[in-house]
């Protein structure tokens, strides 16, 4: 299990991604990820989350009983949940009813109770804090990623409806890629979410391996130079 700064980074940004990699959450960011906005806000939610919980669990991790701690977590990432719905339901009310019962089923998140389990049960606070932080941008730039290409191909802007989250002034946020679009319809419908995550997922798999292959060369160029003694 990763105990360094370092790799933790890495896991929760890239190696181990929780959207692109691990595959969970899915259903949230496959179903809300129409738009960049709306990815941008479910992101944000679920990364407090994550940061919140898995510091908390961390902090009661020796003295839960391991017979009751898988609901003990639960009943943690459901209060913090309950929490930041009804902040967004107070704050960004707009932006909540465009998300709907998603944020409600964040409790149900795979990734987050597997990174209670799996890391901040058995981690201090401070590396549970940071698994929290990296996971969640991860899962943050897994959403904004595909609502953001969903939204170009779709409709041809980016960052539309900014002002559910900005206010009113971020209506000049919008930036319209395609004059006079006439819109993709597949790519906002429920089939462009699984093409899309499919491309990025391939893009990934794509730069793993030449960044691979290039390791190898450099290995083989500097294992045949010749020692000088």
């Amino acid at each position: 299990m990763a105990t360094s700064y370092r790799q933790i980074i890495n896991d929760g940004l890239w190696t181990n991604n929780v959207g692109f990699v691990q595959l969970l959450g899915l259903c949230p960011l496959l179903a809300v990820t129409g738009t960049a906005i709306n990815g941008l806000g479910l992101g944000l939610a679920t990364l407090l989350i994550l940061m919140c919980s898995n510091v908390t669990i961390s902090l009661i991790r020796n003295i839960v009983p391991s017979e009751v701690r898988l609901p003990i977590f639960v009943l943690v990432i459901a209060s913090f949940v309950t929490t930041v719905e009804m902040l967004m339901k107070a704050f960004y009310f707009d932006l909540y009813m465009v998300l709907g019962i998603f944020i409600p089923l964040i409790v149900t998140n795979c990734a987050i109770i597997g990174r209670a389990e799996a890391f901040a049960s058995k981690q201090p606070v401070k590396y549970a804090l940071l698994d929290g932080v990296t996971m969640g941008v991860g899962f943050l730039i897994a959403l904004v990623l595909l609502g953001g290409m969903r939204e170009i191909l779709g409709q041809g802007t980016l960052f539309a409806q900014a002002h559910l989250m900005f206010g009113e002034a971020a209506h000049a946020m919008t930036i319209t890629v395609f004059e006079d679009y006439k819109g993709f319809l597949i790519a906002i419908l429920p089939p462009g979410a699984f093409f899309g995550l499919g491309f990025l997922i391939a893009l990934k798999n794509w730069i793993d391996q030449k960044r691979t292959k290039k390791e190898k060369t450099t290995i083989t160029i500097m294992s045949a130079e010749p020692s000088h003694t």
